[in-house]
């Protein structure tokens, strides 16, 4: 996906977690395949079915914080005690070589990228409602109650950012929210 001058396009995709942003973009990606995601680096542990270099790339603190002295990131947060951030190479090959490039990312780091004065088209996931998010982190099974808590004051925070994005869309549905996006995506080429 080329912005009309042979140069590819970033998106941002950003979302509370447990909104399914995860999932919608893999739906994305089936339906786009030629859009290319970015591989964030994190330090926490991996998820039971992540892959390294395809999930994320999982480093130690001691890396993550090199990586920073190195200024290898686009952009990077901390998010209920790890870090994530996003390796800034990659995303310029992805680019220069004409092809959309999605950043899934959370919402501290959206801003981030946002206040560099990117030229990048913003989508932002919400679930149907506080209920149904409670529900979706709660059938991971992978937090205590004091994480889900957290994670459900964090997203309480988040949601009220969501004017800062461009586009909004609700994942009530996994295929009708890929849908969508890939309809803002390829309405918004230029050229």
């Amino acid at each position: 996906m080329s912005d009309g001058n042979g140069k590819g396009k970033l998106i941002i995709i950003s979302a509370p977690s447990g909104t399914g942003k995860s999932t919608v973009i893999r739906r994305l990606k089936e339906l786009r395949p030629e859009l290319a995601l970015s591989v964030s680096a994190t330090t926490r542990a991996p998820r039971e079915g992540e892959a390294e270099g395809i999930s994320y790339y999982f480093v130690t603190r001691e890396r993550f914080s090199e990586m920073i002295r190195q200024g290898e990131f686009l952009e990077y947060a901390e998010y209920i005690g790890e870090y994530y951030g996003t390796p800034i190479n990659p995303i310029n090959e992805h680019i220069k070589n004409g092809r959309g490039v999605i950043l899934e990312i959370e919402v501290q780091g959206a801003k981030q990228v946002m206040e560099l004065g990117t030229d990048a088209l913003t989508i932002f996931i919400i679930p149907p409602d506080m209920a149904e998010l409670e529900r979706r982190l709660r059938g991971r099974g992978t937090d205590s109650e004091e994480k889900l808590a957290a994670r459900l004051e964090r997203a309480r925070l988040e949601l009220e950012k969501k004017s800062c994005f461009r586009h909004i869309v609700v994942n009530d549905k996994i295929d009708r929210a890929a849908e969508e996006i890939e309809s803002i995506i390829f309405s918004n080429r230029k050229g």
